[in-house]
């Protein structure tokens, strides 16, 4: 095994965290129905099946978007789905122009045995750093690699930074098996994949690779790679991804991704619930660079999971919360809601990193103290210095080297003990690590 799979072996043991969670286009739409939006009642979201967080992953133009409007509209076949065509998932108008997915799109669907939210990510290399939030989301993912190319950079940086974020289980479905008539072909996109999915320590030789269209799925056609290889890809998800334990004992923490207000109603706030469990009327706390450097008190009036109402919002729920008091101005991305005297804000962290090598993705060159790249906490994304505990100006810390550091972030996020963090530099990662104290 790499340095890199056992490095990332030992971070995927750890708590897992998120790190950064773009804008969505309209976020009303995404979390909060326009039911609630308008002071009616909003449909009662059901617990009756577990619930899992995956999404797709790949290269750009591979097909993830296209797989993920065809899984919708085969479950909505047998009513496990609302269908959502190609340009709902793809909403913004940049998107739709360019062909590409920018931000993460957010998707309801179940199959017979399970609930899922589907996180279709970017492909686009512009973009790689809107997928760390996706990735950093999921229980497990499809990774898409068309047949007609195979692997590809964002294929290989995707898996690199799902295995970062502690993705443990890869689903690959191999597309647009139409366009490759050599089955010679298939079998050597079908190494290839299993090889590289070893080489970032996943489990390559038992993981499913199911051959399809997702095209064809989509547009009815072909059942043999279409349809049929939906409820493959479907099954393999179920049985292979198992159901995740959620974090439910300890204090609620929800990593703030969104923040909008509804006009006569107050400020929602939206994210993945990392910990614990809220219930509606419950007081909680804003943590994070808050302008008087003070936890901003507040109570959850309601709860939204897929615009649906909801009793209580528990860990690994993407849910919309309603804040009574406070302005819009008052909270930013990057801060989370916290059960009341259960976190701090800090700046400043002793780090353990383990620095990528330039095949890995990351730096071709050593650095020194004083190394200023960006830091993603959670939803937090932040400028930081970086230095070495005994102050040693000199030293120098190169590729592939597991590290102790300090980090100081220009300002306060809430993290812990065992927080995972990822640091990037000029449109890649270049360094991934624990937070193992904070330094008062």
């Amino acid at each position: 095994m790499s340095t890199i799979s056992r490095s990332l072996n030992l971070l995927a043991r750890t708590s897992r965290s998120s790190l950064l969670r773009p804008t969505t286009v309209n976020p009303v739409h995404h979390v909060f129905s326009n039911k609630v939006a308008g002071r009616g009642l909003a449909t009662a979201f059901e617990r009756n099946k577990p619930h899992v967080n995956i999404g797709t992953i790949g290269h750009v133009d591979h097909g993830k978007t296209t797989l993920t409007a065809a899984i919708t509209k085969h479950q909505a076949s047998k009513g496990l789905a609302n269908f959502l065509d190609y340009a709902s998932i793809d909403k913004a108008p940049e998107e739709r122009k360019r062909g590409i997915t920018i931000s993460t799109a957010h998707i309801e669907f179940a199959t017979e045995d399970r609930h899922y939210a589907h996180v279709d990510c970017p492909g686009h290399a512009d973009y790689i750093k809107n997928m760390i939030t996706g990735a950093a989301n999921m229980d497990g993912a499809i990774v898409v690699v068309a047949a007609s190319d195979g692997q590809m950079p964002q294929t290989r940086e995707h898996l690199l930074l799902a295995r970062q974020v502690g993705v443990q289980k890869i689903v690959v479905f191999v597309n647009k098996v139409d366009a490759v008539e050599d089955p010679e072909m298939l079998e050597l996109v079908e190494l290839e994949m299993r090889e590289l999915l070893s080489s970032y320590g996943f489990e390559g030789e038992e993981t499913p690779i199911v051959f399809g269209s997702a095209l064809c799925a989509l547009e009815d056609r072909r059942p043999d790679i279409g349809t049929e290889q939906i409820d493959k890809l479907m099954k393999a998800v179920d049985t292979w991804i198992p159901t995740p334990e959620r974090d439910m004992d300890k204090p609620f923490l929800m990593s703030v991704e969104e923040v909008f207000s509804i006009p006569g109603r107050g400020t929602v706030v939206s994210g993945r619930v990392e910990r614990g469990l809220l219930k509606k009327d419950t007081e909680v706390e804003i943590v994070g660079a808050t302008d008087s450097g003070n936890p901003i008190k507040t109570k959850v009036t309601d709860i939204e999971t897929f615009k649906k109402s909801c009793d209580e919002s528990r860990a690994g729920d993407n849910s919309g919360l309603l804040l009574r008091g406070i302005r819009r101005e008052d909270i930013r991305r990057g801060m989370v809601v916290a059960a009341p005297n259960s976190t701090k804000a800090n700046n400043k962290f002793l780090v353990s990193m383990y620095v990528l090598t330039e095949a890995e993705g990351g730096r071709r060159t050593g650095f020194g103290a004083n190394y200023r790249p960006q830091v993603y906490i959670r939803t937090a994304d932040e400028a930081g210095d970086l230095s070495f505990p005994d102050g040693d100006m000199a030293r120098r810390v190169q590729p592939g080297d597991n590290v102790e550091m300090v980090l100081k972030t220009h300002h306060p996020v809430a993290a812990e003990p065992g927080q995972r963090f990822n640091i990037r530099e000029g449109g890649r990662t270049v360094a991934t690590g624990l937070i193992t104290r904070v330094v008062e």
